[in-house]
């Protein structure tokens, strides 16, 4: 059995009192210290049974810690966005917009690894 495909409980702690449980799996996961603010961020995407992902971000520094997630899943053309209280709903082609624009692109332009990185460090801080 493939570990990195094994299914499992999951719930993430958030600030807002609405924990995400799911079933899924660790897709990918960096962090990042900044020296200047003395924050460490860390960042996990999970991907669930449904193929639906889940992004949680835990922000710590000294004895402040901030903990969110968001799960994004497509229903038909749209890219719903939910953080367990309110959720949004945006046109696929309307998401990747913003994104080039946000990462400075032309609008045939598909952003790379590092540069969606960059954005999340920006839209995070």
């Amino acid at each position: 059995m493939d570990v990195q495909k094994t299914m499992e409980d999951i719930c993430l702690k958030q600030d807002n009192g609405c924990d995400f449980a799911f079933c899924g799996r660790l897709f990918s996961e960096c962090s990042w210290y900044d020296e200047a603010l003395g924050t460490l961020t860390r960042q996990k995407l999970y991907v669930t049974e449904s193929n639906e992902q889940i992004y949680y971000i835990v922000r710590s520094s000294g004895q402040e810690r901030s903990r969110h997630a968001y799960k994004l899943f497509m229903r038909g053309d749209v890219c719903v966005i939910h953080n367990g209280v309110t959720e949004m709903a945006l046109q696929f082609d309307m998401l990747m917009l913003a994104v080039r624009g946000l990462c400075g692109l032309d609008s045939g332009a598909t952003p790379s690894l590092a540069m969606v990185e960059e954005m999340l460090k920006a839209a995070n801080a």
